[in-house]
């Protein structure tokens, strides 16, 4: 893995011309928050530049979210805020467009390469399928995509190394659970997802080899009520701690999570992706597996419009990149414990311990 300042810096877009598509597209981005394709099923969002940045050429970054959708409290909810970031900063003009099903992210990956968007996000390892054949048709199209290795010539491909992160988590709930019973959610059974799971019960078992994890893969990432019936199942049997890797299915874990806490059951929810003590509070989150995909997002498309050149090597980012890792706060792990975490980071980016992926 290469340092992520150094890797993202080298990824680039060539600029938009200012007179080749502006009479057309002044009228297109007063539309663009309500222009769609037939196969997009929600809103999109659109920024139209600054008095100041249309004298200059405007870049347009497009973003396709897989089924979890553009709230869904973790990674596609990450991204999108990353690209909002890049539009305060830079005046870029960003657009969403939210997907229902499979049969969605072709078309709507299209709709942003035919209205020659500067880039084009896709965000899951689910739209990888979809991205290489958009990206074999449109060879002068520049793409990117998180969570998949899109093996085409105008594709950028960033992933992380979640399980190394997700190791971190298992430290944490190997050492603080009380009934030595700890859970994993995950939402679909794919290699993203394997690796959230084989890394935190190699951290669990790192830190207590007598604890059990329990695993339930409930098949989506958009079914917050199978994702409540599946904590319910796990904390019904004793589980504690469950650490979810479930999109917006893991909405129903914090759910059933909270409902226990209020009837006077102390459980506890690991969030992914994003720091989600901050949606779901700190009475049910212990900690949560950080995954900077709104980092990456934003560097990479910074850079775009920065350097004007487009390099699609493929990067992984980990913890010695800063690409995973646990909140900066950390208020319902104790000092100790943290310690011990800071204690195996250490042997993981050295080398002394490799984190298995699945």
């Amino acid at each position: 893995m290469k340092k992520i300042g150094i890797i993202l810096t080298a990824a680039s877009v060539l600029m938009v011309s200012a007179l080749a598509g502006c009479g057309k597209k002044d009228a297109e981005n007063g539309a663009a928050a309500t222009a769609s394709p037939a196969a997009s099923t929600a809103a999109s969002v659109a920024a139209s530049p600054t008095p100041a940045a249309s004298k200059a050429p405007t870049f347009k970054i497009g973003m396709v979210t897989d089924v979890g959708g553009v709230n869904d409290k973790s990674f596609n909810q990450s991204a999108w805020e990353g690209l909002q970031k890049l539009k305060a900063d830079t005046g870029a003009e960003v657009k969403y467009l939210q997907s229902k099903g499979d049969t969605d992210y072709q078309p709507n990956l299209n709709t942003f390469v035919k209205d020659n968007y500067s880039i084009t996000w896709g965000i899951g390892f689910i739209i990888g399928d979809a991205m290489k054949l958009v990206a074999n048709a449109n060879p002068n199209a520049k793409l990117a995509i998180i969570d998949s290795v899109v093996e085409a010539p105008n594709v950028k491909s960033v992933t992380f190394a979640e399980h190394e992160g997700s190791f971190l988590t298992g430290v944490v709930a190997g050492l603080m659970t009380q009934t030595g019973k700890v859970g994993f959610v995950g939402g679909v059974d794919i290699v993203v997802i394997k690796r959230f799971e084989a890394g935190f019960k190699a951290g669990v078992a790192a830190a207590n080899p007598n604890a059990k994890v329990s695993v339930n893969y409930t098949g989506a990432f958009d079914k917050p009520d199978i994702g409540k019936a599946a904590a319910a199942t796990m904390y019904n049997d004793g589980v504690d701690i469950i650490f979810h890797a479930s999109g917006g299915t893991g909405t129903g874990v914090f759910n059933e999570a909270t409902d226990r806490i209020k009837a006077g059951k102390k459980v506890w929810v690991i969030g992914v992706d994003k720091d989600q003590s901050v949606e779901f509070g700190n009475d049910v989150t212990l900690t949560s597996m950080m995954k900077y995909v709104d980092r990456a997002v934003y560097d990479v498309s910074k850079t775009l419009i920065d350097k004007g050149t487009f390099d699609t090597t493929p990067v992984v980012l980990g913890l010695k990149d800063n690409g995973v890792g646990l909140p900066a706060a950390n208020p319902n792990v104790p000092a100790d414990v943290l310690k011990k975490v800071e204690e195996y980071k250490a042997k993981i980016i050295s080398g002394e311990i490799k984190v298995p992926e699945k």
